[in-house]
């Protein structure tokens, strides 16, 4: 049995997170006291469990941990700088990138430049563009645990997309092609900030969304250029077939015509999303193959195994 950890991090994305705190070792989330971002700590309505603790900035260099993992720019260059001490700093790190390179799609040298760090990815995608110099790299690919039973039933003829502050974020994240297809057909958007859009409903509690994807007809992922979304996994779970960009990570995890349909071509996805809502049947057949894949893999045992190789690996 290996030893159990005491794992200094930072609260960048939620649901990320909940998944991985299912590794059984101890999370310390770094907080202060504006709660900014990236030290929010234990917050919203995700259920938390008892190895997730919170640390005031001020008392990190105080207590002892085993393993640092970073998990935004300001974490590693500002937060180890001022809190951590210099002991700390050379402790077993790692360095978890969640985004594609922001920059340049394949000449953006990561930032994390350290030969004793190991800059985990997640997805190949991610670990193909990204210029990883002199840092060790390892991929390891999504899990998710579902939050509530929910399956699929397709019920309410819209399709469902699922994105957050989509306004600011623009084209990258498909605003353009969001607004030119729900002129054509009726979408659902869902995710802080979305209620200035058409068809935005605002921000949708982690416990009622799988809810809301099963009783859509289909999820569409209209993003160019993003990280594999969990929300995306958590609606192959659910069962909802997808339609989306053939681009990025997307294009190995959906084959079209069999568990979803991915094209270039937004006339296409258009067309595919009709036909979706004219045969609920195709819809339910794409689902459950597209279910039956993301369970084989992004199943939260094979996360936690990844995950708990990577600490043990880094940590002898």
């Amino acid at each position: 049995m290996p030893r159990r950890l005491r794992i200094l991090t930072w609260h960048v994305h939620g649901n990320y997170l909940y998944n991985l705190t299912q590794v059984p070792h101890d999370f310390y989330l770094v907080t202060d006291a504006e709660r900014s971002p990236g030290r929010v700590g234990r917050i919203g309505a995700l259920p938390w469990g008892p190895n997730v603790h919170e640390v005031p900035v001020e008392r990190i260099e105080g207590m002892a941990f085993d393993v640092v993992l970073y998990q935004h720019r300001v974490g590693w260059e500002s937060d180890r700088a001022r809190w951590l001490s210099p002991a700390q700093r050379q402790l077993p790190r790692i360095y978890l990138e969640h985004d594609p390179p922001q920059q340049h799609p394949t000449n953006e040298r990561h930032w994390v430049q350290d030969p004793g760090a190991l800059l985990v990815h997640c997805t190949h995608f991610n670990a193909l563009m990204w210029d990883a110099g002199d840092t060790p790299t390892r991929v390891i690919e999504h899990g998710v645990k579902p939050l509530i039973e929910a399956r699929y039933r397709g019920d309410l003829a819209r399709g469902l997309v699922v994105i957050n502050q989509l306004p600011r974020r623009g084209r990258r994240l498909g605003l353009d092609l969001y607004g030119r297809l729900q002129q054509q057909l009726p979408l659902t958007l869902a995710g802080m900030g979305s209620e200035t859009l058409p068809g935005g409903v605002g921000e949708v509690s982690q416990l009622e969304l799988p809810r809301l994807m099963a009783s859509c007809r289909f999820f569409l992922h209209p993003v160019r250029y993003t990280s594999l979304g969990l929300a995306l996994i958590e609606a192959m779970l659910v069962g909802q077939p997808i339609v989306g960009l053939a681009t990025t990570e997307l294009a190995t995890v959906i084959r079209s015509g069999e568990n979803g349909f991915i094209d270039n071509r937004p006339t296409a996805l258009a067309d595919a999303m009709q036909q979706l809502l004219r045969d609920p049947g195709l819809a339910q057949s794409w689902g459950e193959r597209g279910r039956a894949l993301a369970q084989e893999r992004f199943g939260i045992g094979r996360f936690v195994a990844d995950w708990m190789q990577a600490f043990h690996e880094i940590t002898t």
